[in-house]
């Protein structure tokens, strides 16, 4: 099994937030393994050095974070571990409607000692085996001056890198300084000493997404499928013609005859043209969102979006639905390893102060 997951509830200590995610490793399971017990860590280090970067620009260079990482272990290793992975991300955020968090200025700072805590029900379900297809408003460049809107990107992401760099690669946000972490058909619950932010009611709901090759993420948005995510495979037009660009060649669908998505985290050997580069989307949620499906490959070679999300929406618990979905993809001889993971909203403001 190659494949691995991760759930954060409460993400950043926000009631309500959520990180969710599905790696589907090839070429061995260091990539996808890495991803599931790190990446939730380079993403929270991205937003607290650069608050201000718009979340799809976060999410970005997070990815890239990721993609070096898993380079320089490859060559610490001497490219004994050369593996990869195919990722679907999607982070639900709490914000005000200029997208600020407002509601945090006065938060108490985090404390580092960490205790054990039972186990508490998230106003947020989420389960690491689901799958589903789904579709959003992806995010669009809607300046009017597309050359400034460049430069003031690169000039942000390269603000982000140093000051990532400045926090270190040793960095204290280890799996356990979240909330809830959940990988591997495990659980590990921790509490950090510092007051978990509820937002005001009136706050909005914003599902960002990102994804780099064929792990796909869907949204049932009153009953319909709506695909949040893009598949990279050699067989896109696009995708081809950026590899043939690069000096690379696609054949048979396949990136220099070997590789079949054309954009994952690792794989440092064809890093020149299997890039990290994520595809992003961001969807304001409403009443009418019922759930996302966050999947590997395995489960939408047998199923499209619809049907998928046909099979569990009457299935009001997470873990059935996924485990449903699973079951489906195993029955109709999925060829592939399948990770699904079904995450269910729920109204998370309180009525009552």
């Amino acid at each position: 099994m190659e494949d691995s997951h991760s759930f954060v509830t409460d993400f950043d200590n926000v009631r309500g937030q959520g990180f969710f995610a599905v790696f589907d490793g090839h070429a061995g399971k260091h990539a996808a393994e890495w991803c599931g017990t790190h990446f939730h860590e380079s993403l929270l280090r991205c937003l607290r050095a650069c608050p201000d970067l718009p979340i799809p620009d976060i999410l970005n260079e997070t990815f890239h974070d990721v993609d070096r990482n898993l380079s320089r272990m490859c060559e610490e290793s001497d490219g004994k571990i050369h593996s990869g992975c195919t990722a679907v991300t999607a982070f639900l955020r709490l914000e005000d409607v200029d997208g600020k968090q407002s509601f945090l200025d006065q938060a108490t700072p985090p404390s580092k000692s960490i205790s054990p805590l039972a186990e508490t029900p998230s106003p947020v379900d989420g389960y690491e085996s689901s799958s589903g297809e789904s579709g959003g408003d992806a995010t669009a460049d809607d300046s009017k001056d597309p050359k400034r809107r460049k430069k003031a990107k690169k000039l942000g992401a390269k603000r982000l890198r140093n000051a990532i760099k400045s926090l270190g690669s040793g960095s204290s946000l280890s799996p356990k300084a979240s909330p809830s972490v959940s990988r591997k058909q495990s659980v590990e619950v921790v509490q950090i000493q510092v007051l978990t932010q509820t937002p005001p009611p009136e706050a909005r709901r914003v599902l960002y997404t990102a994804n780099a090759g064929d792990a796909r993420g869907v949204l049932c948005r009153n009953g319909n499928a709506i695909r949040l995510t893009y598949d990279h495979k050699g067989s896109d037009k696009q995708e081809a013609k950026r590899i043939m660009d690069a000096g690379g060649f696609v054949m048979s669908g396949r990136v220099n005859g070997v590789l079949a998505v054309t954009r994952s985290l690792g794989d440092s050997s064809m890093k020149e043209f299997v890039v990290g580069a994520p595809y992003t989307t961001e969807t304001e949620l409403c009443d009418d969102d019922e759930f996302v499906i966050l999947a590997c490959d395995g489960l939408w070679d047998v199923a499209s979006d619809q049907v998928a999300v046909d099979l569990i929406r009457e299935i009001d618990d997470a873990q059935l639905a996924s485990q449903k979905l699973l079951k489906y993809a195993l029955s109709h001889h999925s060829s592939d390893n399948v990770t699904v993971l079904v995450v269910r909203f729920k109204n998370v403001s309180p009525k009552t102060a």
